[in-house]
């Protein structure tokens, strides 16, 4: 019996290799991220979502910039070879895209975290308001 998921044979093992491995020059995920903000990053984290979001919970050390007002003025505050991860709601949202692709087409270095703020509290890290708690 065939079913929908092998109905279409898998890539050639080459194909997929190359795929995957692509796939971290893209993205890379909430543990990595916690993991480097704990050693001290070497990478500037942005929160795209709306300030009122960020306001309510944020990953401590993220930045608020949301995606419509990332502009070449506003990314002149870093040097051009500063690499962005940026992260937005979780998987049902594209706003870490948008925020990527906006980053992207200034020349600027980005990966997205993949998750966003579901999957950093999937992980089971916590998050910040702007008041500290």
């Amino acid at each position: 019996m065939t079913t929908y998921v092998t109905a279409i044979p898998p890539a050639p093992s080459t194909l997929a290799r190359d795929h995957f491995a692509a796939e971290f020059a893209f993205e890379t995920d909430c543990w990595d991220v916690h993991d480097a903000l704990s050693k001290g990053a070497d990478f500037v984290l942005l929160d795209v979502r709306s300030p009122a979001l960020f306001a309510e919970g944020h990953i401590a050390g993220a930045i608020n910039l949301p995606h419509g007002k990332i502009t070449g003025s506003k990314m002149a505050a870093w040097p051009e070879n500063t690499i962005f991860v940026t992260y937005c709601a979780g998987p049902h949202c594209n706003g870490a895209a948008r925020g990527a692709l906006r980053l992207a087409e200034l020349g600027r270095p980005v990966k997205i975290m993949a998750g966003g703020v579901t999957g950093w509290r999937d992980e089971g890290f916590a998050l910040q308001s702007t008041d500290g708690t």
